[in-house]
């Protein structure tokens, strides 16, 4: 009889090592509404972890990245409180009208380009984009409205 696989949870707070390219590893932790925190830390192999919460970016992931077992989960961090949990807010911008919104902790309203400025475009970003965005290729996030 065939072993059945286990489907691998993702829980929130969890610490995946991402390896790249070059040999090295990247970190990334989960946060709510499926985003993931992408620390500045580059660690030389998979136990140097990033010793505090200091992200480069924040983006949206698909959950068949992090169920893919191509990044192995190395630590568990709590957040200080429910608010830390969420990904900071993420513009949207309505490719028929050219409309802005912020998207926040599931609510979207409505924005200007003003406001928008600096922020993420919401969107959810596969494995291969994340890891270009890590090594320094910007043409995954960079929006022409902004």
């Amino acid at each position: 009889m065939a072993e059945k696989k286990r489907r691998r949870r993702i829980k929130l707070g969890d610490v995946y090592a991402i390896p790249l390219p070059n040999g090295k590893y990247a970190f990334g932790r989960r946060f709510k509404d499926a985003g993931i925190g992408i620390y500045k830390h580059i660690g030389e192999n998979i136990e140097d972890i990033p010793e505090t919460e200091d992200y480069q970016f924040i983006v949206g992931v698909y959950d068949s990245v992090l169920k893919s077992e191509n990044w192995t989960v190395v630590d568990n961090r709590s957040f200080e409180s429910e608010d830390d949990a969420f990904p900071p807010p993420q513009c949207v911008i309505d490719p028929i009208s050219g409309e802005y919104s912020v998207y926040h902790k599931g609510e979207m309203r409505k924005a200007t380009k003003a406001e928008c400025e600096g922020m993420e475009i919401a969107a959810v970003w596969d494995e291969h984009h994340i890891i270009d965005r890590i090594m320094g290729e910007d043409k995954w996030h960079r929006d022409p409205y902004l």
